[in-house]
């Protein structure tokens, strides 16, 4: 589940069943009409999370302009994940979502759980061909698990070219079926995180703990759509315009998180396991533009979301590849992202005030500012092969939304910024 993350699975292939239709193919040079593109990638944040993830991909050419495009993706994450409850000037105790185990968080820090681990093996696969003339359709499907998640998804596109081929109108469809298994059950919503040390033996506190799950296992699906519009503008200029929908409906709430009770003087009473709403629409507009500008190309790029957890997103993308030399480029990256907070994000709960129907205090649902900053060295190798190198650093700045930090509270971090780096090594053959 916390492989989610680093990312969203159904949305991705959406995306790339219509992108498929719009690439040129490319001649294979191993296994004669095979091409093959792989990648590792390295991500840690500072004293948080760590992951690991290895890509392979190979896109067969069948003539006729019939393709099989294969991927296989196995990424590992470990480290400490922000629990969603609030930093006390003493030592704080917690209770694994599982119900087994505890750990214990110092003065002034935010609660963290530093024993996750996770990982996740994905397979996906597509068909592409053309239909009739200057229509190409595309259906593919992939499967995904984790320890307790598992992820079988179904994805279809179809393109028609206008003027001459510089005109794509593009359509993609996918739908994926989810489902979430945590150790230890899905909790009540707002059920109380209970403490072992609060109770005189084990039974009665496994009885309790047990009186706080409701069900084993849940399902979440999810239908995406995404309209594209390709622009061949002139030789040194593509443009791209894409309008994605997505509809989701089942288990949204993560069952890790929890949010804090507390006081009038910010002392926490109890912490809670979050609830969410069972229903999502997104919606999505992005702008892309490519041109070559004097033997350099720039790839600019903005996404605007909107979604009825009142939640939008503004993204703006910038690329500029310069050569270096006759075999070698660079490509800065800048990368500059903000949202705003989810109508029932709230850092914490106040003892006085009744529940509502929803709370989370998980920070990437809360408003927030982040930004990357990288680049990226590549070179063409011997029959056309090429190998690239990345570097990127992140960093993410939540915000505080208009809430008044009572007592205590205000005397520890609450907003706390998140700083990672980023590696990755690709080979292309």
């Amino acid at each position: 589940m916390q492989l989610k993350q680093l990312a969203n699975i159904s949305a991705a292939l959406a995306a790339a069943s219509c992108a498929v239709l719009g690439q040129q193919a490319q001649a294979g040079t191993v296994l004669d009409d095979w091409q093959f593109n792989s990648a590792i990638l390295l991500y840690s944040e500072t004293d948080r999370v760590s992951a690991g993830e290895g890509v392979l991909t190979a896109r067969g050419d069948f003539g006729d302009d019939k393709y099989l495009n294969l991927g296989l993706v196995v990424d590992a994450l470990t480290g400490a994940s922000a629990t969603g409850a609030v930093a006390q000037p003493y030592v704080q105790s917690f209770t694994r979502p599982s119900g087994r185990g505890s750990y214990e968080v110092a003065p002034g820090e935010t609660p963290l759980d530093d024993t996750f681990h996770d990982t996740r093996v994905q397979l996906d696969a597509s068909w592409e061909q053309p239909l009739a003339p200057n229509w190409r359709v595309s259906g593919g499907g992939h499967v995904s698990k984790e320890y307790d998640y598992l992820s079988l998804g179904l994805n279809g596109s179809v393109a028609r070219d206008f003027n001459q081929k510089n005109t794509t109108l593009s359509l993609g469809l996918a739908y994926s079926h989810d489902t979430i298994s945590p150790e230890g059950g899905i909790a009540s919503a707002f059920a109380p995180m209970l403490l072992r040390s609060d109770f005189a033996d084990d039974d009665s506190y496994q009885a309790a703990f047990a009186a706080t799950r409701d069900r084993a296992d849940d399902t979440k699906d999810t239908v995406d759509m995404l309209l594209g519009l390709t622009q061949v503008i002139n030789r040194d200029w593509l443009m791209q315009f894409n309008y994605s929908l997505s509809v989701a409906d089942g288990y949204m709430t993560d069952p890790f998180k929890l949010v804090s009770v507390v006081n009038s003087n910010g002392e926490v009473q109890q912490n809670l396991y979050e609830s969410r709403p069972d229903k999502r629409t997104k919606h999505s507009l992005y702008w892309q533009n490519k041109l070559h500008l004097s033997g350099t190309f720039l790839d600019a790029s903005y996404r605007y979301m909107w979604d009825d957890w009142e939640l939008t997103s503004h993204t703006a993308d910038v690329k500029w590849r310069l050569p270096l030399g006759e075999r070698w480029y660079v490509e800065p990256q800048f990368r500059y992202y903000q949202q705003s907070a989810a109508e029932f994000y709230l850092p914490f709960l106040q003892q006085d005030e009744a529940l509502p129907q929803f709370a989370s205090a998980d920070y990437r649902i809360g408003k927030m500012s982040a930004y990357t900053l990288g680049a990226k060295f590549g070179t063409k190798l011997a029959a056309g092969n090429e190998l690239s190198f990345r570097i990127a650093m992140y960093q993410q700045t939540p915000e505080n939304d208009g809430v008044v930090a009572p007592g205590i509270l205000a005397e520890v971090e609450l907003y706390e910024k998140v700083t990672a780096v980023m590696a990755q090594v690709s080979y292309s053959f």
